[in-house]
């Protein structure tokens, strides 16, 4: 082992002892443990600091968004049997009723019945039109900043779109299977699980802050970390004189040949 580096400063350890033979840096799980304990109460006011914004913007900021859904059954009531071939039929159709959705008409026909003062980007936004696989079954789904609206918007675009296929695609009118029902609770934003990620997120940044100090934390701060990274015993320990040598305390390292200067903390 080569000798130390002495400065005016205090001891520099040695790269080969502070981060190993292999370069890399050697972490004390149970030092930074403790750190972390140490530490909790920063971690715990962190943590409910955070929960208090997020609670703050789901209750006053946050705009609540409500969902209703209206479902179509694609198939001909006047069918007895049902075949293979209906099956196959079904599906298709289903996929082309899809598409009618996007037609600015459908859009226009809703617009003008509910006398909406929307875009039709707007309508797009608002609308999602999924089929359940293996069914032929259309979920009209509308999402709006008002209950009622979207309750109403979802049921027009099910009473539209019934009508406009069996004009334009000379076909039987889909069966309305379902009607959209006014929700009673918006799905967003969700006030226990934002609270609780906020919480969450308060304690994980504040753990991480202090992980981050003490991985790039080097100095000497106990005779055991002289010994740990140096390897010099303490031979005495003395408080620190004088306004401009600080507030810690001043250790006297041994390495077996000669005193080393003082290391600060």
């Amino acid at each position: 082992m080569s000798d130390p580096t002495y400065t005016p400063e205090g001891i520099r350890p040695l790269p080969e002892t502070e981060h190993g033979a292999g370069g890399e840096m050697e972490i004390d799980l149970v030092e930074l443990l403790f750190q972390l304990v140490e530490n909790i109460k920063y971690i715990i006011g962190a943590a409910l600091l955070c929960a208090m914004l997020a609670a703050a913007y789901v209750f006053f900021l946050a705009n609540p968004v409500y969902e209703a859904t209206a479902k179509l059954y694609v198939m001909s009531n006047s069918d007895s049997a049902i075949n293979l071939s209906d099956l196959q039929i079904g599906a298709y159709l289903t996929n082309d009723y899809q598409e009618v959705f996007k037609t600015w008409e459908v859009h226009e026909m809703v617009l003008e019945n509910l006398n909406l003062n929307l875009t039709y980007a707007q309508m797009t936004d608002m609308l999602t039109v999924a089929n359940p696989k293996d069914t032929r079954i259309l979920y009209i789904t509308v999402r709006a900043g008002d209950a009622q609206q979207a309750t109403d918007i979802a049921n027009e675009y099910a009473a539209v779109v019934k009508k406009y296929i069996s004009q334009t695609m000379a076909t039987e009118e889909p069966n309305i299977l379902s009607v959209a029902l006014r929700p009673n609770r918006p799905i967003s934003p969700t006030k226990t699980r934002d609270i609780l990620l906020g919480l969450i997120a308060g304690a994980l940044l504040a753990a991480a802050v202090i992980i981050v100090r003490f991985v790039t934390d080097d100095r000497i701060k106990s005779p055991d970390d002289l010994q740990k990274y140096l390897g010099f015993d303490t031979l005495a320990i003395m408080p620190s004189l004088g306004a401009g040598i600080g507030k810690g305390k001043q250790y006297r390292a041994y390495d077996g040949k000669k005193d080393a200067p003082l290391a600060k903390t």
